[in-house]
């Protein structure tokens, strides 16, 4: 549980294959073999520049997020150096958080600049089924873009697939018994590695899904757990070549710290402001930390 909820790879650090998820790189049960300590240290060497087009609730938890882990953050949000600071960076994240008609557009800009310049762009279309603008923004952006990583809670992406769901502002209600199945639909409708993030997430490709077992309930009762996902995704696709893998290991070692949190790993906590800053303590840590095979924390899920 690590969100809002209550191209073709040629491999590297973290794992290999294609987006599809179908080539022989995999363990037991068609599960990508991924490893979650190659990827902090691809990370790591790599030092990745992030720009991030964010909302203004949680700027500075994306910025800080990014950093923890290991990447450098940048925050370009105007729409006059957007595409020339997205042509330095290593990866781009667009959050419609807290979208207006200016940024609508600056996202569109620093999307078509990632695109350009071949780096992994990742989007998390915050609230998408809440409002008209916000389904329309959404449209714009998986349609007009080449997206690598779409980021949403179970709500989210089912309402980009058309299913039925309960948005409520940016937060996901209700009952998402086919959200894999949605996940690999909107997988093969946008084309991007899809994060669904929920009490289990779910990692879709067009042809695969699979449950990423790791996170806190804790996690959810702090905001912005969803934006700092999507910024921890795109750390870790600027530094792991291949997209599945990026996700799996991102989002992985996310719940992985929301775990170490809840346990005092890194401190003791009294409530959810307190637990935050433990949690932010356990990303900068992770890397430092016994990291697990996470392998066994992947399941590959049949759908149909």
């Amino acid at each position: 549980m690590s969100g809002r909820d209550g191209p073709d790879g040629a491999g590297g650090p973290g794992g290999s294959g294609g987006a599809d998820g179908s080539d022989d790189a995999t363990g037991a049960g068609g599960v990508p073999d991924v490893a979650l300590d190659e990827a902090l240290a691809a990370v790591a060497g790599e030092q990745p520049l992030i720009n991030s087009v964010t909302n203004d609730v949680t700027v500075n938890d994306v910025a800080n997020v990014t950093l923890y882990w290991g990447g450098l953050p940048v925050m370009s949000d105007d729409e006059r150096e957007v595409g020339d600071m997205v042509g330095i960076a290593d990866g781009c994240l667009l959050n419609m958080g807290t979208v207006s008609e200016s940024g609508e557009e600056t996202m569109l800009t620093a999307g078509r600049a990632a695109n350009e310049r071949g780096i992994p762009l990742v989007v998390d279309p915050v609230g998408v089924g809440a409002t008209p603008t916000r389904d329309r923004v959404a449209d714009r952006l998986v349609t007009d873009l080449d997206v690598d990583v779409l980021n949403g809670n179970y709500g989210e992406i089912s309402a980009l697939v058309g299913d039925d769901a309960e948005v409520r502002g940016v937060e996901s209600v209700g009952e998402y018994a086919e959200i894999a199945a949605a996940a690999v639909e909107c997988a093969r409708k946008t084309g991007a590695v899809v994060v669904a993030s929920g009490e289990t997430d779910i990692v879709a490709t067009e042809t695969a899904a699979f449950e990423v077992d790791a996170g806190h309930s804790m996690m959810g009762a702090v905001v912005g757990t969803g934006c700092m996902l999507g910024a921890t995704l795109a750390v870790f696709a600027a530094a792991v070549d291949d997209p599945v893998a990026a996700a799996l290991t991102g989002t992985a070692a996310y719940g992985l710290a929301g775990e170490l949190a809840a346990e005092g790993a890194f401190g003791d906590y009294r409530g959810p402001a307190s637990y935050k800053i433990a949690f932010l303590d356990a990303v900068a840590g992770l890397a430092d930390a016994s990291t697990p095979d996470i392998v066994d924390r992947i399941d590959r899920i049949e759908v149909r």
